[in-house]
């Protein structure tokens, strides 16, 4: 009984912050002024070697790449906030544990990688918060799972 109160109100919570931050994080090159903090101009930047492959990058590249991830990232947390959303419709198939461990360790990643964004209380807040939802993600994988 305790445990699926836990489940639903946890795979609940989970899922709407992840898909509210997912969406949120669509508007970050606005958010975070992408433009004024890359610029496009500027002197070449090291080249990129790929195996046989030579790519000169530009300022402009490093733009790119830094929007391309981010809409990436936020395509995948509002994934993940989906698939908690609907936890209920798939937590009973042969590969939920699977995908539990995965998602668990993709909080775990983000957790981890806030560290670049500095060391203020806020980003101690914000890793803590991210590990806590990993956790969460494995003990359902790992111990709850049917």
């Amino acid at each position: 009984m305790m445990v699926d109160i836990v489940r639903v109100v946890g795979f609940g919570v989970c899922g709407v912050f992840t898909v509210v931050l997912g969406l949120v994080h669509f508007a970050m090159p606005r958010l975070l002024d992408f433009d004024g903090a890359i610029p496009t101009d500027g002197e070449p930047l090291r080249p990129l070697s790929l195996l046989v492959v030579t790519y000169q990058t530009k300022q402009s590249d490093v733009r790119g790449i830094a929007q391309i991830m981010n809409h990436a990232v936020s395509y995948v947390l509002v994934t993940i906030g989906v698939l908690d959303l609907l936890a209920g419709e798939w937590l009973g198939e042969w590969f939920a544990p699977y995908l539990l461990v995965w998602l668990a360790v993709w909080w775990f990643l983000r957790a981890a990688t806030q560290r670049h964004m500095g060391s203020r209380p806020g980003d101690w807040l914000v890793a803590v918060g991210f590990t806590v939802i990993g956790v969460f993600h494995l003990v359902f994988g790992v111990v709850v799972w049917p």
